[in-house]
């Protein structure tokens, strides 16, 4: 069984009447034989392919969780064929491949066997696959049996179903995988070329020094995810705070749609010296970057996009109108500024796009730990979101947003969003603001996120205890795989795939 990805490009030399529907890096599953079907009658794949297209429109969207549910169908039917079994056979004969298939991931060769959490996820998707066939009448039987259960969550009482597929799991013990404060500061002081006490480290010759200081300090105090920091355009950061601003009282810092995971828009937020940082970037480094460059993106990215007239919610693109918002990451990248260079928000010195940020921090992390402290870990894009995580939260239960909001209440300061925010902050649970800053769907999936970044930080506990009633599986094992989809270094397939590392600690 092979697995390739859809691509439209030169689709009109196809000999077809219209642009094909199918998504591009839509992931299309093929027997070794690239036939889809045996005298007229269609194969399986054919299924598969089917239920992979609907996907976007299933709950979905993301190209990287495509790929994944490709890859799990791919793998199960690679392995049934070696048994006699097919993807739809007999009740009887899926069960008995299902044991097999069970064994294979638990005690078959190294390098196919699954730990428990991937086993799970495995089963998971096949699970959906099966019930979308039964009802769709592909499959007359699926492999899996249930056990019927009544749940409470909170006020609601429902039936649920339990997967006896899935394997016994331990509760998540401490997975060190954000940065303290005093950590978080020396990771910016060195790519800034400060050593950790903040003077000048006259031993180190960097490049674009103020560029990965500021956008690193950006993402520790935003928590957005590389993607979204990766791509972000240099309009649209909100304009520097005014010398008025309440001292203490954050900034709201919105997360384009096409950027955020499941497209979803939301406002996360940045504290004023951080956004000052952010403009002082923009308007010294990046402009001596991009005033005048001819850089232009490569061909095998499309045509160039030239922008005019920009302003903080859209500019006009090759003549047209268009809202930042709506652009994707792809044609980001491909964005000329008026002035010449990238409009994104990093650029290198030639003004052209940069986006190797894992190349920037696993280099800073070895440096670190080489020179300054052997204890500091290795770390990726991801990480900066989980120590803003724990950080907002420390300091969110701590009561410092709340009386920075009551502060500029009683001083008169809070005028405008800053009113608003300050009410928010005062009467919010901390736990419903960490969930909106995140953007998770839930508060099940921020208190399955904070009980795997550390179980014995006394505001998780708190938290878990607030959630103890047992909800159904699929609110729970969905709530489980979006938290959990935040532990990969930015794929956010790490619980279906593998289990993610270490890589280190940070304490």
């Amino acid at each position: 069984m092979q697995m390739t990805f859809f691509s439209s490009t030169g689709w009109t030399g196809w000999d077809v009447a219209a642009e094909p529907v199918i998504p591009d890096r839509m992931p299309v599953l093929i027997d070794d034989d690239l036939l889809f079907e045996d005298a007229g009658v269609p194969r399986p794949s054919v299924a598969v392919n089917r239920w992979l297209r609907e996907l976007p429109v299933s709950g979905a969207p993301s190209p990287a969780t495509w790929a994944t549910y490709a890859r799990v169908l791919r793998d199960w039917m690679s392995f049934l064929p070696g048994i006699g079994a097919g993807v739809f056979d007999t009740r009887e004969h899926l069960k008995d491949a299902l044991s097999a298939y069970a064994a294979h991931r638990a005690a078959g060769p190294v390098e196919a066997r699954f730990a428990a959490m991937t086993w799970n996820q495995h089963v998971s998707v096949l699970s959906a696959f099966y019930q979308w066939a039964t009802a769709e009448g592909e499959a007359t039987a699926v492999p899996f049996s249930y056990a019927q259960a009544r749940s409470r969550y909170g006020q609601q009482v429902h039936d649920v179903q339990a997967n006896l597929a899935r394997r016994r799991t331990p509760k998540p013990h401490v997975t060190i995988k954000y940065l303290e404060a005093d950590f978080a500061a020396m990771l910016v002081n060195a790519l800034g070329a400060l050593r950790p006490d903040g003077t000048p480290d006259a031993g180190y010759r960097g490049r674009e020094l103020a560029r990965n200081a500021a956008i690193t300090r950006m993402v520790l105090a935003t928590g957005l995810r590389r993607r979204e920091f990766t791509f972000l355009l240099s309009f649209e950061v909100p304009p520097p705070p005014r010398p008025a601003h309440p001292a203490g009282l954050p900034l709201l810092f919105g997360v384009p749609a096409a950027l955020a995971k499941g497209s979803k828009f939301r406002t996360t937020w940045i504290d004023a010296g951080t956004l000052t940082a952010v403009h002082g970037y923009i308007g010294l480094d990046r402009a001596a970057s991009t005033a005048g460059s001819r850089w232009l993106p490569p061909g095998r990215w499309g045509e160039p996009l030239w922008v005019t007239e920009p302003g903080p919610e859209g500019g006009r693109v090759n003549g047209r109108k268009v809202k930042w918002a709506s652009l994707t990451a792809g044609e980001r990248r491909r964005l000329v500024a008026p002035g010449g260079g990238s409009c994104l928000l990093a650029v290198r010195s030639d003004g052209g796009p940069f986006t190797a940020w894992e190349s920037v921090l696993t280099r800073v992390s070895r440096r670190i730990r080489a020179r300054f402290e052997s204890r500091f870990p290795l770390v990726h894009p991801h990480r900066l979101r989980h120590s803003m995580a724990m950080a907002t939260l420390e300091r969110l239960v701590g009561g410092f947003y709340v009386q920075a909001a009551q502060l500029a209440a009683a001083t008169g300061d809070g005028a405008g969003p800053d009113a608003a925010l300050a009410l928010y902050l005062a009467k919010a649970d901390p736990l419903m603001v960490l969930r909106d800053l995140l953007g998770h769907s839930s508060a099940l999936v921020t208190e399955a996120y904070l009980r795997r970044l550390d179980m014995t930080r006394i505001y998780a506990e708190a938290y878990q205890q607030a959630t103890s009633g047992v909800s159904g599986e699929t609110e729970r094992a969905a709530a489980d795989r979006e938290a959990c989809s935040e532990f990969d270094a930015d794929t956010g397939d790490a619980c279906i795939d593998g289990e993610s590392g270490t890589d280190g600690g940070s304490r």
